[in-house]
């Protein structure tokens, strides 16, 4: 049977508006294809209304036409796109607006017809149209969206903390942490995590979930989590200055633990105090946290190392740049250098050769052919690097380290040298981490 399908984009409706139920279709639809439990009314509608704060869009692909009997019907999309706008930080504090895309599926039924790169590509060309030089997402399936031109920027990994008489950090607290009601973090957690997002290269700028999710006042599962407890660090100045939100994992873990929820810390003294107080916790023996950051302080700050066991680094963080010179110009370079990037881009938005000069940590970029005057590169049909998107995406943040993708053949090395010149102009002060899940 031949299909047709038609594109719809809309921002979710409140509850009494008369588009309400095709907003609570296309979040039946992205639970479908999540392969969640079917939703109670109550959750869909306190989903609703979060992505309502976020200003989201969605964007499900319909049927039209004859819908094969007993099917779901018409007014349910066989494949959903979501989409928000937040900041991500590029470091040295630097914050550039980006393109957050999720709740990406595909009705298994209606697979290899081209949905998802008609959705993926109509909006990424109207998020570059509406100014944005960068698109995010995290991806449940790692081969997927390479073909779109995004590379994987950052990474976390998930630790098991020994917490018996083991854990000692070689720390003297600067501050102090004492429990609070989960509640406060519906006041306090923007504050703080945004301390640390202009802090952290990588780091996405927070949805309204978090907060809810940090205190308790809603779970991944649906209503309020009533184990989460929370404690405030509050730094010299008594100025709360991060906290932990964690779980019991219930008596039947073996051994005791903790489940960390969110661990949010502005400053390094804040971080290790929080993990002082989990490692104190009566009755507990291990501290588990789903989100650390690879490059992990709490390790080397540990009498015994060896109190971390950690799982193999995950990607977290994949980055599209939807404009070449936009995206290098917002962002400061620590070493001053030339280069000239031969970028290729299937979708066709923003490929094309590059001269980029950086000077005094600033870059000028321009499109360049070959012999275009005032740049000083000889010659300019041999480019330094010659790469895809993807993997000058992947590069941008200073995560994934250009020698790196030489090495594996991502990026072809035309000017010996090049490789590293690179990776020391697009470092960032420290290891990228994001801490945002979208």
């Amino acid at each position: 049977m031949s299909v047709d399908y038609e594109i719809r984009r809309f921002e979710p409706a409140a509850k009494d508006d008369p588009a309400y139920p095709q907003s609570v279709a296309w979040m039946r639809a992205v639970a479908f294809g999540f392969h969640d439990a079917r939703r109670t009314d109550e959750r869909v509608d306190t989903s609703i209304e979060l992505q309502r704060t976020d200003r989201r869009v969605m964007t499900g692909v319909y049927q039209t036409g004859t819908v094969a009997g007993h099917s779901l019907g018409a007014d349910v999309p066989v494949a959903t796109f979501g989409t928000m706008n937040k900041t991500l930080n590029i470091g040295f504090g630097r914050l550039l607006d980006t393109r957050l895309v999720t709740a990406v599926t595909v009705r298994t039924s209606h697979r290899r017809r081209g949905l998802l790169r008609r959705m993926m590509g109509e909006d990424l060309a109207l998020a570059r149209e509406e100014g944005l030089a960068m698109a995010a997402l995290t991806a449940s399936e790692a081969s997927i969206y390479g073909r779109f031109g995004f590379g994987v920027a950052t990474s976390e990994q998930a630790v098991k903390v020994d917490t018996t008489a083991r854990f000692r950090l070689n720390h003297l607290p600067l501050g102090s942490v004492e429990v609070a009601d989960p509640k406060v973090l519906l006041e306090l957690a923007p504050d703080v995590f945004d301390r640390v997002h202009r802090s952290t290269p990588g780091s996405i700028g927070r949805h309204e979930f978090y907060r809810q999710f940090a205190s308790g006042s809603v779970s991944r599962d649906g209503g309020e989590d009533p184990k989460v407890k929370v404690a405030l660090h509050y730094g010299p100045g008594g100025d709360v200055d991060g906290y932990v939100s964690y779980r019991f994992a219930g008596w039947s873990s073996t051994p005791y633990t903790m489940e960390v929820v969110d661990l949010v810390a502005a400053t390094g003294a804040a971080y290790l105090e929080l993990w002082q107080y989990l490692g104190a916790i009566d009755l507990v023996e291990r501290i588990t946290w789903e989100e650390a950051p690879v490059d992990d302080p709490l390790r080397w700050a540990l009498e015994d190392a060896r109190c971390v066991e950690s799982s193999a680094a995950r990607d977290m963080l994949w980055l599209r740049i939807l404009d070449v010179r936009q995206a290098l110009e917002a962002r400061h370079y620590p070493a001053d250098g030339q280069l000239v990037l031969k970028v290729a881009d299937s979708l066709g938005l923003t490929g094309g050769t590059f001269a980029v000069e950086v000077d005094g940590g600033t870059a000028a970029v321009t499109a360049v052919g070959s012999g275009a005057p005032g740049i000083r590169t000889p010659d300019l049909r041999t480019p330094d690097l010659e790469l895809d998107v993807a993997a000058l995406s992947a590069m941008y943040l200073g995560g994934v380290n250009p020698v790196t993708l030489a090495a594996s053949g991502r990026i072809v090395e035309h000017a010996p040298g090049a490789a590293f010149r690179a990776a020391r102009m697009f470092a960032v002060e420290r290891t990228p981490h994001c801490l945002t899940h979208f």
